[in-house]
């Protein structure tokens, strides 16, 4: 105990350099999560969509609701959204996915599909869990239409005055 007595800042270098003693393995604290096909599964939600997401390895396929994402996902950017997991992950190509969504709009569905991904892809390899988690995918995104109110033209919008 006496060797580690700090009386300067000279001393707190020296105890510094002193090796501890040997740190376990770096372990993902998670197990990896498949079922008997070789699938990860993960729900992905969007404002009021919601996905189904199964990945496993493949060459990069995605498919939702039985379609290929180009033509279900038409303009770029959705596509662009759905692919932001694996660039993220750094593994591009590598897995095939297969989605079915139920629920709001296209950019609902997309963002639903992005989360379920980044879910999935975590369970599959719990390595990537920091890298994705650092991103922010894996947080459902809270935002959702306000409701329309009574005595109100929309949820905020009141109807025009008439003084007269």
């Amino acid at each position: 105990m006496s060797d580690n007595t700090v009386t300067d800042l000279a001393d707190l270098g020296s105890i510094a350099e002193t090796p501890a003693a040997p740190a376990a393995p770096a372990a993902p604290l998670r197990e990896k999560e498949i079922d008997a096909q070789g699938r990860s599964y993960a729900t992905g939600r969007r404002k009021d969509a919601v996905a189904r997401v199964w990945i496993k390895p493949g060459t990069g396929k995605v498919t939702v609701n039985g379609r290929d994402q180009s033509v279900y996902f038409a303009r770029p950017t959705l596509r662009l959204v759905l692919n932001q997991p694996f660039q993220v992950a750094d593994r591009e190509g590598q897995y095939d996915v297969i989605a079915t969504v139920k629920g709001g709009g296209l950019s609902g569905q997309a963002g639903a599909v992005k989360h379920g991904i980044s879910q999935a892809l975590t369970k599959y390899e719990p390595a990537l869990r920091s890298a994705v988690k650092a991103a922010g995918f894996l947080t459902r995104d809270p935002r959702v239409v306000e409701r329309k109110k009574y005595g109100r033209a929309k949820a905020r919008r009141s109807f025009q005055f008439s003084k007269r």
